[in-house]
């Protein structure tokens, strides 16, 4: 049986930024009624790709043909008028407006210029029912969680262009990192929403780090690397061990030496000590030890204090009970900058709102912190500046390897090095890790941990937060779990604590 003809075709696709060739010579095809990963590292041109499809880079060289038509799009909306929708990972909605004022925004159904509300109601609720979903569309967008406003926004996309109420008007569906912030029953609920519409011939593009999702629900897969393409595989034709090796053009061996790290048992003194210390709506008062070289890791479900902890230790948040003492001294948790002079260093899980500048360059978003701790009026030399940015970008092997490049277009990987960098250059004695590598691909992720591992064998102390427990029992000396904003318990790791002994302490609330 002949294969039918690809609804999308990208053929030669090249897009080059100042310094930096994002994408070079890429194919890319999408057939009628498949789900398709697109796969690689962070920096691999993935998001690159997405957008010269939908209009929002323009494109150097190459074609794109849609239905065996030639297409080139000056703006997403024209991709969108085409039939190419996206729904990016942040729901880009109006929460104050209702279900179907969301679905039919900017397109309301009208008669002799005013809107036929009656008629808004029912046709979203139609295509609300013909995609099996239970959503009372007069409802506020607010009064559903995330999850529900995710499918609104699935709605909405495929909704565009319907007509005659028969059929999408939407050929391709792009979803861009859709389950990042999904439970595992609301991702099948997203899962069941995408096989309904591949039922009805849409074809869809699937952007995830999560690789049994990938392995769960998509047909075909293509990888990129380095900008590059690396080949277009049948999902059950390749094994998550051979589709690792495409993405980082490796072997595991360098991920594999994490699981069989050896943890130093020989930590130092102690460096932080916290008594008492809490804030009423944060974190209840806690005893925390932090010693010099140790890795303390933190678990917790979401919304266990984790964050908080580390934002009383850095003084993001001010403390109203308990103190902490760091080397022996008092320290006045009252500011960032007290926590600074006194060596500690903070790396927010909000990397994009909390921790980088994304209309500065790679330099100037390294050197923040360390020009902040010596103050504006004492500008660090032009010739140490350089040197010392260079040293961590060579260290970090961040990509491109450009400072002048602006940090808001680099990948999630990329941007997370670039923030280490920026602490790392002060050379903190106690770095704190919250999610650093959340949203970002294993090589990436590898690399970070293996740098955790290196700076707590140099002696600084790391307060590291992951939601993966896997990755808090490799790294960490010792482990806080968090539950309901409280301390519950501290355990050295050792070959007796497993995952499962940690979750029975989260769901206990006391130690084991």
């Amino acid at each position: 049986m002949a294969e039918p003809r690809p609804v999308l075709e990208m053929t030669g696709i090249v897009k080059e930024f100042p310094g930096v060739r994002a994408l070079s010579d890429v194919d890319f095809r999408l057939f009628p009624g498949e789900i398709h990963a697109l796969m690689g590292e962070n920096g691999a041109g993935k998001s690159t790709l997405i957008k010269v499809l939908t209009g929002v880079y323009s494109l150097d060289e190459g074609t794109i043909t849609l239905d065996g038509g030639s297409v080139r799009f000056g703006s997403p909306l024209q991709a969108q008028q085409a039939g190419i929708s996206t729904v990016y990972q942040e729901v880009n909605l109006c929460p104050n407006l209702s279900v179907a004022e969301n679905i039919f925004i900017g397109r309301e159904p009208t008669r002799m210029g005013r809107i036929q509300w009656k008629r808004m109601r029912k046709e979203a609720a139609e295509l609300v029912d013909r995609l099996g979903l239970d959503i009372d569309v007069t409802a506020p967008l607010s009064s559903y969680p995330l999850a529900v406003q995710q499918l609104v926004a699935i709605v909405r996309s495929v909704g565009t262009g319907d007509s005659d109420g028969q059929g999408s008007g939407t050929k391709v569906l792009v979803l861009d990192e859709p389950t990042s912030s999904l439970d595992r029953d609301e991702v099948q609920e997203l899962f069941r929403l995408m096989r309904r519409l591949k039922d009805e011939g849409v074809a869809i593009l699937f952007v995830s780090h999560f690789l049994d999702q990938i392995y769960e629900i998509c047909d075909r897969m293509t990888v990129l690397r380095n900008g590059t393409l690396v080949g277009e595989h049948m999902v059950a034709d390749l094994d998550q061990v051979g589709l690792i090796q495409l993405m980082i053009g490796k072997a595991l061996d360098q991920l594999e030496e994490l699981h069989d790290h050896e943890r130093r048992s020989d930590v130092g003194e102690t460096l932080l000590k916290a008594e008492g210390l809490g804030r009423t709506g944060g974190i209840a008062p806690f005893d925390l030890e932090i010693k010099k070289g140790e890795v303390l890791g933190l678990a917790g479900l979401l919304g266990s204090g984790r964050t908080e902890l580390a934002r009383l230790l850095f003084g993001a948040d001010q403390p109203d009970s308990g103190k902490v003492t760091i080397d022996g001294k008092h320290v006045s948790m009252s500011a960032p900058n007290a926590a600074i002079g006194a060596g500690v260093a903070f790396c927010s899980e909000n990397r994009k709102t909390e921790g980088l500048v994304p209309d500065l360059t790679v330099r100037e978003n390294i050197i923040l912190a360390l020009q902040a701790s010596r103050g504006w009026t004492r500008p660090i030399p032009v010739a140490q500046r350089d040197e010392l940015v260079a040293k961590y970008i060579k260290a970090l092997d961040i990509r491109p390897a450009n400072p002048e490049a602006r940090v808001g277009r680099l990948s999630g990987g990329n941007q997370q090095k670039v923030l280490l960098a920026r602490w790392l250059i002060t050379q903190p004695k106690l770095l704190i890790l919250d999610e650093p590598t959340r949203g970002i691909d294993v090589g990436a992720k590898a690399e970070i941990q293996k740098l955790v591992v290196s700076l707590s064998e140099e002696g600084m102390s790391v307060l590291y937060i992951a939601a993966e427990l896997e990755e808090v029992l490799r790294l960490s000396h010792t482990i806080g779990v968090l539950r309901d904003r409280r301390l519950v318990a501290q355990l050295a790791n050792g070959p007796e604590i497993t995952s499962s002994r940690i979750m029975e302490t989260i769901a206990s609330g006391e130690h084991q």
